[in-house]
């Protein structure tokens, strides 16, 4: 799949979409308050081997979308006890280093599409259940 196309399947109108130095991150920010309270992303496109080389991403047009999902719906996703390549393009797999947190990836998507959209949705409504649970309450003030 075309990377500017992986990149728009990951703009939702809550999210903010950062982009930088080649890399995409995600960030699901409902309230606008990601400057005051940075968080991590539900949903990153990695294209280089700067922060780890795992998938050898260096490689002409390799691209590795990673995303965040709660861990119990990786592990039906992705069998993390399994040996994975994980320069294989294509497929499923843990993530190379967040996979023991729910993060699973995949390098450049092509088959696997249809089901990886179906992800990105599930990604980006766990983060969102997150900043829910993260928001302040409000408190009724009642006068007694």
């Amino acid at each position: 799949m075309d990377l500017e196309i992986v990149t728009a399947a990951l703009r939702f109108p809550d999210t903010l979409v950062i982009e930088a130095d080649g890399d995409v991150y995600a960030i699901c920010d409902p309230d606008g308050t990601y400057e005051e309270r940075p968080r991590h992303g539900f949903a990153t496109i990695v294209t280089s081997d700067a922060h780890d080389t795992a998938s050898d991403l260096d490689r002409p047009g390799v691209y590795r979308l990673n995303l965040g999902l709660p861990r119990e719906r990786a592990e039906e996703v992705v069998d993390a006890s399994a040996e994975h390549d994980l320069t294989a393009l294509d497929v499923l797999m843990p993530h190379p280093v967040y996979g023991a947190y729910g993060f699973v990836c995949v390098l450049n998507p092509d088959r696997t599409w249809p089901q990886v959209q179906g992800l990105i949705d599930e990604a980006h409504a766990h983060a969102a259940a997150r900043e829910g649970a993260r928001r302040p309450r409000r408190t009724s003030s009642r006068e007694d």
